[in-house]
């Protein structure tokens, strides 16, 4: 049974604690500086599908990002496609509820929790396990059955209680909590209701990203949790284990603050790097001449696409097939765009250079998964 929010004692932000919220704080401004120097927009698109990817991992799915950008282009042979659609609808249930969110459409709240959940859960693995509804039978985690399992949630009828107790929370119904602790509290206690029957971990892990931009802390999703979350897996179990059965939650929070400094860092260095590699690569396509002008136009959507093919980019940019394809040709002489699919039709180009930055431990997909 989890205990009603906010913890009690309440958490102190003093001596270590106080250091590592300061220094997570300060880690995720860099971020947010360091992303405003890129297009928003295009930098968005490749930070949520690289969420997308690691979320989907930790439950075992076997995708990667380029898994995904395949997918999303052409639907590529050898693809591993029911996976791919399960990251595919990760994305989709997070940019869902942050439009629901940035329109006013609706407030970060249980409603659009369940909302996300459906378009999560449409189809594939878990779609017959109530999409978009809290459930009404009993769940637990590892093991066959309850009897055996790592953890048992509190039982059906006390899920709405423990619910509403956190929508209160996230509202700030008892007074206002610094928003990384509030993040870190609310995901732990999100995680111990369990309060669908499949699919928790991912929605748990889309609640920090949510949390983070309805409080302010970034202005967009530019950040993977899943990253630390998946290299720490025992630890990160472990620590939530700890606040079910002994209140520790300073220990669940130094673990979640470590995480934000070093996710946020490292998703700092790859903002600059882009930064860099865009500067660089652009002047050498401007070098082109009287050609500059539509390859700018077709490597400003390798930007934002990644992999793309000839026929998509035309379609996109208003571009006749001819050319686009000697747009194509000009980049991959200068080692820009390379062609990956092997064929003689419907070839996809992909920025590699991009890529490479981006696919950074999205590579092997984690084998292991807990029960939902």
């Amino acid at each position: 049974m989890p205990t009603p929010l906010p913890p009690n004692p309440p958490v102190l932000l003093e001596g270590e604690l106080a250091r590592l919220h300061e220094t997570a704080a300060f880690a995720l401004g860099r971020l947010d500086g360091a992303s405003a120097q890129l297009d928003p927009e295009r930098l968005l698109y490749m930070y949520v599908r690289k969420e997308a990817v690691l979320t989907s991992q930790i439950e075992g799915t076997q995708s990667t990002l380029s898994d995904l950008l395949e997918y999303e282009n052409a639907s590529a042979p050898g693809t591993p496609v029911d996976d791919v659609r399960e990251v595919s609808r990760y994305v989709d249930a997070l940019f869902y509820a942050i439009d629901k969110i940035k329109t006013g459409t609706l407030p970060l709240s249980l409603r659009l929790l369940k909302q996300a959940h459906s378009r999560l859960m449409s189809a594939g693995r878990g779609s017959t396990r109530a999409p978009g509804e809290f459930r009404r039978t009993q769940n637990w985690v590892g093991g066959t059955r309850p009897g055996n399992a790592i953890y048992v949630p509190p039982p059906p009828h006390e899920v709405m209680p423990a619910l509403d107790n956190l929508e209160r929370y996230l509202h700030d119904e008892f007074g206002s909590t610094p928003v990384l602790l509030k993040a870190g509290i609310a995901h732990a206690q999100f995680e111990t209701i369990h309060p669908f029957l499949d699919g928790n971990g991912r929605i748990g892990r889309l609640l920090i990203s949510l949390m983070l931009v309805v409080d302010g802390a970034l202005a967009h999703p530019y950040f993977y949790i899943s990253l630390y979350f998946r290299k720490h897996r025992s630890d990160y179990y472990n620590a939530l284990q700890r606040v079910r059965t002994q209140g520790d939650w300073e220990g669940w929070l130094r673990f979640f603050l470590i995480g934000v400094e070093a996710v946020a860092d490292e998703a700092t260095q790859t903002a600059e790097a882009l930064s860099n590699l865009f500067v660089s690569d652009r002047a050498k396509v401007e070098s082109l001449g009287r050609a500059a002008p539509s390859a700018l136009k077709v490597y400003d959507l390798m930007r934002q696409r990644i992999l793309i093919s000839a026929a998509r980019a035309g379609k996109e940019l208003g571009l006749t097939w001819p050319t686009v394809q000697a747009a194509l040709k000009r980049l991959q002489e200068l080692g820009i765009a390379h062609e990956v699919s092997g064929r003689r039709r419907n070839r996809l180009y992909q920025y590699t250079s991009q890529l490479q930055l981006l696919n950074r431990d999205t590579d092997v997909g984690d084998p292991g998964r807990q029960a939902q």
